[in-house]
């Protein structure tokens, strides 16, 4: 009879009802900007990591951040400032994400220029990742990227620093919009500056190969362009990137780190709005 009467006066015991609603609310507020940082990213927001991992992944970093970071009292806010919370959380997580998307793409445009010079742009497939058509040698550059990226910790180095922004940029502040919509343009610029620098040594190479192919044949015009260059072509543009390894590991080092780099940037100018 005294469990009866508990339960009739204010329901199970030791449980409130309002409580776990709002720590619920607290719990889907403090996941958004780790969400869509899993959803954007590279690497974390490939096709080829299911979506379960993501659920999982961003889960478990909110749990361990429960406690730690101060969330705003939803009972005080209105509902206009509830949906505007949600969309800025969700916007520093987006941000963030693409911008070093872009900057992994870098690796993607120079192998596309690496194609169209060595006769290579009609060997594509399938991207899993993007789901598009991409040349071969951008895959290969890209896999190449992503394994230095690996090796190097920049997944848990990113990760650590979207956990960190929370204390620099808390929940429910200021943010700089500014700042986040710039980032689009100075990560485009960095991009293309990335990709020059690493095509610019290979498609120098083969430009001047496919201009001794040419003075070749117009000396010798008995010979096939396509059975003759084709082929060298084909071989010289391999054996340039075999060659090219050791240079290519240290440039995506260094990309790895203007990728971190960014990022931080990026944490940083958002903050003070």
């Amino acid at each position: 009879m005294t469990l009866l009467g508990a339960m009739s006066e204010g329901g199970l015991p030791g449980v409130n009802i309002q409580g776990l609603y709002d720590l619920a609310l607290q719990f889907m507020i403090l996941s958004l900007r780790i969400g869509a940082f899993l959803l954007s990213a590279p690497f974390f927001g490939a096709r080829s990591v299911v979506v379960t991992v993501r659920i999982v992944a961003t889960c478990a970093i909110t749990f361990s951040l429960m406690g730690r970071v101060a969330a705003p009292e939803l009972g005080e806010m209105n509902d206009l400032s509830i949906v505007s919370l949600i969309m800025q959380e969700i916007l520093i997580g987006l941000c963030a994400g693409m911008t070093m998307t872009v900057l992994f793409s870098s690796v993607v445009l120079a192998g596309e220029q690496i194609s169209g010079t060595s006769g290579l742009s009609f060997a594509t497939q399938v991207d899993p990742n993007s789901g598009g058509a991409t040349p071969v040698i951008s895959q290969i550059l890209s896999m190449f990227l992503t394994a230095v990226f690996l090796s190097v910790n920049g997944h848990l180095v990113a990760l650590v620093a979207i956990i960190q922004s929370y204390e620099t940029l808390p929940i429910g502040a200021d943010v700089n919009l500014a700042a986040l919509f710039d980032a689009g343009s100075w990560a485009m610029r960095d991009m293309l500056i990335s990709a020059t620098k690493i095509m610019l040594p290979i498609v120098a190479l083969m430009t001047l190969l496919n201009i001794a192919i040419g003075i070749i044949t117009r000396s010798a015009p008995t010979l096939n362009l396509f059975s003759f260059g084709f082929p060298i072509t084909l071989a010289s543009v391999f054996l340039i990137l075999f060659l090219s390894v050791p240079h290519l590991g240290a440039a995506f080092v260094d990309l790895s780190e203007q990728i971190l780099l960014g990022l931080s940037v990026l944490l940083q100018e958002a903050e003070g709005g």
